[in-house]
């Protein structure tokens, strides 16, 4: 089932996420909700924030990024298999060269903005099947996890730039905040919901 995006503004986008256990109430309908939600926004990545359910879990698929000019070998294919669950993930190492890419947010459409972040992760998580996993990341793939981890942190793309870039873009995230942008999913504003 395709569920409604929360845009910009909305309180559940700025609280840190809880942790869940295996036990979780239908966790397997919910991944699968999150998926079809995030493929028809055309999203790379969907946190489970973003869809109103402060828990620690979000979904990535990187392929759409394998068409992205000036990659290695070993770039493309690791975002063409790089489709996964990530529950109750801890990044635990954070190096190398901070870079910049120009990063948008399905809760924050028609933003985009140049983020920096570190290029490398270490991430410790449990999979769909709650197995207990550890990967080393880098690139893209360590940006997407990065951007996706944020969220369930409290934290927006947005929050990562400087104040004059915030100024630059304060009309844009007031428009999201009123509803008054057209976008081609479903999505839910704060100031459109009654209290």
């Amino acid at each position: 089932m395709i569920l409604p995006i929360l845009s910009y503004g909305s309180p559940i986008l700025k609280k840190e996420a809880i942790e869940i256990t295996q036990d979780y109430p239908n966790l397997n309908e919910l991944i699968d909700n999150m998926w079809e939600t995030m493929y028809a926004a055309q999203g790379v990545g969907l946190a489970a924030p973003q869809i109103g359910i402060s828990i620690r879990l979000f979904v990535i698929d990187a392929s759409p990024f394998v068409d992205k000019e000036n990659m290695t070998d070993e770039e493309i294919e690791t975002l063409r298999n790089f489709k996964k669950v990530f529950i109750n993930p801890n990044i635990s190492l954070e190096g190398g060269n901070e870079w910049n890419f120009n990063e948008g947010c399905l809760s924050i459409p028609d933003v985009r903005e140049d983020v920096s972040r570190k290029e490398k992760i270490t991430l410790e998580y449990f999979d769909e099947n709650f197995n207990s996993k550890k990967i080393n990341l880098k690139g893209l793939s360590a940006r997407v996890v990065q951007h996706e981890y944020d969220h369930i942190e409290g934290i927006l793309f947005v929050d990562h730039l400087s104040p004059l870039k915030k100024r630059l873009i304060k009309g844009k995230l007031n428009s999201i905040l009123k509803g008054d942008i057209t976008v081609d999913y479903k999505m839910s504003f704060p100031k459109k919901i009654k209290r």
